[in-house]
């Protein structure tokens, strides 16, 4: 009687066995290529960033004049900060500064995304023509123009006094050269605009539906429906505008020059670090300078993520 000889196989675990996996010894090449491929932004950021900040953070402790050996000195850089007039007046000046132009400009961006979020004929043109400013960026030509414009007896000065408004040059009245920055940073609204108005496309047609049919007015719906979807976008537009605004300097540098004419009033942070660390050539006091304006925008970030916490609502919150 033949014997059939049978072979089974076994496609997989039975029940309650545990299946059986293999495991390989990484050796320390296998990595090799993805560090090869991480190392030029490795190099960079050791030589370009935390290099110079090293450098900067030791050089805030000594009196170095770029010529010499830098001497150390402690927080004496620190402590002469606080007795500096001119510094004190810088601080101001910035801080007014960041207060004015980051509303303003946010106000102005949201306005015109709101005006653009509508099917309009065109509408792709005046979208390239609001965020055409945003492109030229805080270039000494922008900042030329905008103090030929603002001057004594030019075309800003005319148009007021069309209208019964005689203030004259707006870059020599101390009342008004703040302003007229201010005016800048808002004309180049298009970055924000354009984040706006991302986020308002995402906004649900039928809340709008819903609220519409409640008895909801126009101003109504803006505040209870379209302010708190887009939170999180208005919070991301405030920090990085309220961290650009501290580091303003081209237009401010060639509006009102290393002293922040006239009478101090253009004065800001970053212009009067210049001023002390390549005109002057205390660096040391313009490193301690450099490190007072970190600490002072870091407290600012953690202030508004702070306060983010009663105002920003996001998708799948509860509160």
């Amino acid at each position: 009687m033949p014997i059939h000889t049978v072979t089974a196989t076994r496609a997989g675990p039975a029940a309650g066995e545990r299946p059986v996996t293999t495991s390989r010894r990484r050796r320390p090449g296998d990595n090799l290529a993805g560090y090869l491929f991480l190392s030029p932004w490795i190099v960079g950021m050791l030589l370009l960033t935390i290099g110079p900040m090293a450098a900067s953070l030791y050089l805030s402790f000594t009196d170095y004049n770029l010529f010499t050996t830098p001497e150390w000195v402690g927080i004496d850089n620190y402590r002469r900060l606080f007795d500096d007039s001119r510094w004190l007046r810088a601080v101001q000046v910035t801080g007014t500064y960041v207060l004015l132009a980051v509303p303003v400009k946010l106000a102005a961006a949201l306005a015109v995304a709101m005006l653009l979020n509508s099917q309009r004929r065109g509408q792709g043109v005046y979208r390239a023509a609001f965020y055409g400013p945003s492109l030229i960026g805080a270039s000494v030509s922008v900042a030329i123009a905008w103090k030929a414009l603002f001057s004594d007896d030019a075309a800003v000065d005319r148009l007021l006094s069309t209208v019964g408004v005689r203030v004259g040059g707006w870059v020599g009245n101390p009342d008004f050269s703040l302003l007229m920055l201010v005016l800048l940073a808002a004309w180049q609204f298009g970055a924000p605009m354009v984040i706006f108005l991302a986020g308002l496309k995402q906004v649900p047609r039928e809340l709008y539906e819903a609220a519409e049919v409640d008895g909801a007015g126009r101003w109504r719906r803006f505040w209870s429906v379209t302010v708190p979807m887009i939170s999180p976008v208005i919070f991301f537009n405030l920090l990085l505008e309220t961290i650009n605004s501290f580091q303003i300097f081209t237009s401010a540098y060639v509006i009102g020059g290393r002293n922040g004419s006239p009478a101090g009033s253009t004065l800001f942070y970053t212009v009067y670090l210049y001023d002390r660390g390549f005109t002057d050539f205390r660096m040391g006091y313009a490193s301690a300078m450099a490190w007072m304006l970190l600490l002072g925008v870091g407290l600012v970030t953690a202030m508004l993520f702070r306060t983010a916490r009663g105002w920003v609502h996001y998708s799948g919150d509860n509160r």
